[in-house]
């Protein structure tokens, strides 16, 4: 009965990081197929500005991407360092169709796309991180204000 009482936290430990490894998603074709056709919307779900805390958003913040547009209707949050004078665009809210496309292959599946808009006031890049199980991560930099990040995930573009 001694030794079961020190054999049980090992079991224990075991069985907690066998768990947690099992959680990987494998790498889905939709995903692939998606980032190849350049057609999908990326959903953020929450909102990490500069300075402060993480903030989670409300369902309905998108940045599509197709061949020939890119709309971006998400929020900021953080230091603009130059108001506009429309309120209504307070947000990162900009549709182009003049704009650099750059993919690249990640070591550990998935994609990294670079997206520079030429004809949004003012020039925006747009850095996102697509991996294999559909979850991404989008960085928006601005001239006229601090960067930000969103989390989130990948899907097909819905029709409006």
């Amino acid at each position: 009965m001694k030794h079961l009482i020190y054999f049980l936290p090992f079991v224990f430990v075991t069985v907690i990081c066998n768990a947690q490894g099992a959680k990987k998603a494998p790498e889905s074709p939709d995903v692939k197929a998606l980032v190849d056709a350049q057609h999908f919307e990326f959903v953020a779900e929450s909102a990490n500005p500069m300075r402060g805390r993480s903030i989670y958003l409300s369902p309905g913040y998108t940045f599509y991407v197709s061949k020939d547009t890119v709309e971006s209707d998400l929020p900021y949050y953080g230091r603009a360092y130059q108001a506009p004078m429309n309120p209504s665009s307070a947000g990162i809210k900009f549709t182009s169709t003049d704009f650099t496309y750059t993919i690249k292959d990640r070591k550990k599946k998935g994609w990294d796309i670079f997206i520079k808009t030429n004809d949004a006031s003012p020039p925006t890049q747009a850095n996102l991180s697509i991996f294999a199980d559909g979850s991404a991560s989008l960085r928006v930099t601005s001239m006229d204000r601090q960067s930000i990040s969103f989390y989130g995930y990948i899907r097909k573009r819905s029709s409006k």
